[in-house]
């Protein structure tokens, strides 16, 4: 047991007996014997503060503090401050927060096992500094966190050079299969092929792509910038709606940074969903194991109007995994926005996550539009219940 002093602000509010909890080492850490709330947290409406913390919690509780046994005192004495804050916090399902740096100590109030008048106990957790506030906002609402990878989960995207590859790796494939329904299957997904790239090679040449006898030219789109310093860029952009295919130039001054993609065609009727009028049922995000210039704009193409991520979040919403290393939740949710246990992975494969997030993700099958097209038309991406 330690003897502690309780101050709000600076202004003394009470002493407390302190028991250490669980691992933490709270014993010697230097402010054991001072704490120093300085405000209380917003209100929970739907979870009790126990609830919220056990769930944002990664450790357990870490220490456990009680008002010292004062003398006996007259019924109608006015009670400490410090019984005063802990009534307080009973009542409005709120938590006393202690700051630490990066960290911060919620001091949930308990009720007490033996019913001693002006007697207060709380119960003490360490989280990650604002995301308690985070999560509660989120949990108010009813909202959880949404990840998003985008190549073969949301989009296809194919330069030249990987039309070409692909197209090769097909043939030689091919040249040695037997069986004459894959040989049908190849040839019609070679077919698929050369006609995205003969599309591509239009938009790179002429700035304009002839589909179904009818010219397409390109749309000058103007790209806000993500930083004050950044000046907004144009790009020369062609959507062919009914298809879901978008020419675009990741760099604008570089034909050959030009790709055609494919938009899944069932992401418009979960766009749909994910920002219908009434209540707000995700905070999106994107982890994409690509390269920054092109996620940003292959997010653009499937967000035109910036209404599941805004401008200003998406500089830390998007999150791209360099090369050799696993995704990670904790990577998404660095700045404390929001907790991976409230949060949903849609992705199409298991395996480039981090172990412990691999019981979030929904594996949906791969985007194969050149492979088997009539089943993307066929399909919805079933991973969000109504």
């Amino acid at each position: 047991m330690i003897k502690s002093m309780v101050y709000f602000g600076h202004i003394s509010i009470g002493e407390v007996e302190l028991w250490p909890k669980g691992e933490t080492n709270v014993a010697a850490a230097p402010w054991v014997r001072e704490i120093r709330v300085d405000r209380l947290s917003p209100p929970s409406e739907r979870c009790l503060p126990l609830a919220v913390l056990h769930t944002v919690s990664s450790g357990a509780l870490c220490f456990v503090m009680e008002s010292r046994p004062s003398p006996a005192t007259a019924d109608d004495e006015p009670p400490s401050s410090l019984v005063a804050m802990h009534t307080a916090c009973l009542r409005d399902n709120k938590t006393a927060v202690f700051p630490l740096g990066a960290e911060e100590i919620h001091l949930v109030a308990m009720k007490p096992k033996s019913n001693l008048p002006n007697h207060a106990c709380f119960w003490g957790y360490k989280v990650p500094l604002g995301l308690y506030n985070s999560c509660l906002s989120m949990l108010n609402l009813r909202c959880l966190g949404i990840v998003f990878d985008l190549d073969e989960t949301l989009i296809v995207a194919n330069t030249t050079r990987s039309f070409e590859d692909r197209i090769d790796a097909l043939q030689r494939k091919l040249s040695k299969e037997t069986d004459p329904q894959r040989i049908s299957g190849m040839l019609a997904e070679i077919k698929r092929y050369q006609e995205d790239r003969t599309m591509l090679k239009q938009y790179i040449d002429g700035d304009q792509v002839i589909d179904g006898g009818k010219m397409y030219k390109v749309q000058s789109e103007v790209v806000p910038p993500l930083a004050d310093n950044h000046q907004p860029m144009i790009r020369p952009v062609i959507r062919l709606q009914e298809k879901s295919i978008i020419l675009t130039r990741i760099n604008p001054s570089i034909r050959d940074t030009s790709v055609l993609v494919r938009l899944r065609p069932a992401w418009d009727d979960l766009r749909s969903y994910l920002i219908a009028r009434g209540r707000k049922r995700f905070e999106v995000y994107v982890c994409t194991m690509a390269e920054r210039d092109y996620a940003l704009e292959m997010w653009r193409l499937l967000d035109p109007d910036s209404r599941l991520i805004n401008s200003v979040q998406l500089p830390h919403r998007l999150v791209c995994v360099k090369s050799g290393f696993k995704k990670s939740l904790l990577n998404v949710f660095h700045d404390g926005s929001c907790h991976p246990g409230m949060a949903l992975v849609i992705d199409d494969r298991l395996k480039v996550w981090e172990e412990k997030d691999q019981c979030r993700v929904h594996v949906v099958p791969a985007f194969s539009p050149y492979y088997a097209p009539q089943a993307e038309v066929m399909s919805i991406l079933y991973c969000i219940p109504a």
